[in-house]
């Protein structure tokens, strides 16, 4: 049975962190003391649900998490200090901090250490996320125990809605582009001088001209997805924006 920990304290651990090739304690104080953060933890770096959806919600809504009280996000595994450094990298998760708990003493701690022997991971943590403030932990989301993975209760979003239910969330925007292409520049700066982030994929590294006749229908470039609908080139964002920006 996986208890919450809402109320108490977190764990007195030293997280083994290596910073320009030199090992570099952290303690739980470094992290937690007079801060609010939020923590998510996992069951492994590169796996397929941390990679593709936990991490990556973390990550894009940072600035809304800070914007409304959170210092810091934290995300732990039960994984050494290599790894946690390659996998930030591969994420391009430059927003959030990444702790590795090689020897799951602070998971131990949180009641979060399990079984994952069927997986050959050996002992991991649950995937759970909570809300601390100057080190006691305010809120805890635990998925449910059920076999498998589950993922439904510990997303950045429900931690999110919690501190702040009517934060307004970034949009999703995603510019299909290729190289050379003046009105892939000419769009992208218009969503800059908007302030929207978005995500691009290159013509030939991220995807073919197949794929951009299959999604958009389309075969000039740019084309531009805002919230799952498609805006166009670099004119229709022109006028989206406008029309933003007049409503």
């Amino acid at each position: 049975m996986l208890n919450s920990k809402e109320g108490q304290r977190v764990p007195e651990v030293t997280f083994r962190t290596r910073r320009e090739h030199e090992w570099v304690d952290v303690t739980t104080a470094d992290i937690f003391k007079g801060k609010t953060v939020v923590v998510f933890s996992l069951p492994g770096a590169f796996t397929p649900t941390c990679s593709s959806s936990h991490v990556p919600r973390y990550n894009q809504l940072a600035p809304v998490f800070k914007a409304n009280g959170v210092d810091e996000i934290v995300c732990i595994s039960v994984n050494d200090a290599f790894v946690m450094n390659e996998w930030k990298i591969d994420q391009n998760a430059d927003r959030i901090t990444f702790l590795p708990d090689g020897n799951g003493e602070f998971t131990e701690g949180m009641g979060m250490l399990v079984d994952k022997n069927d997986l050959g991971f050996g002992k991991r943590s649950w995937r759970y996320s909570m809300l601390v403030k100057d080190g006691v932990v305010e809120k805890m989301f635990i998925e449910p125990e059920v076999p498998g993975d589950p993922f439904e209760a510990s997303d950045a979003d429900t931690i999110l809605n919690y501190i702040a239910p009517d934060a307004n969330k970034p949009m999703d925007v995603t510019v299909f582009s290729r190289k050379g292409c003046p009105f892939c520049v000419k769009a992208k700066a218009q969503l800059q001088e908007a302030g929207i982030e978005y995500e691009e994929l290159v013509l030939n590294e991220d995807y073919t001209d197949r794929t951009l006749r299959a999604v958009a229908n389309a075969t000039s470039f740019p084309q531009v997805f805002i919230n799952g609908e498609h805006i166009g080139g670099s004119d229709e964002v022109e006028k989206w924006l406008a029309g933003r920006a007049a409503a």
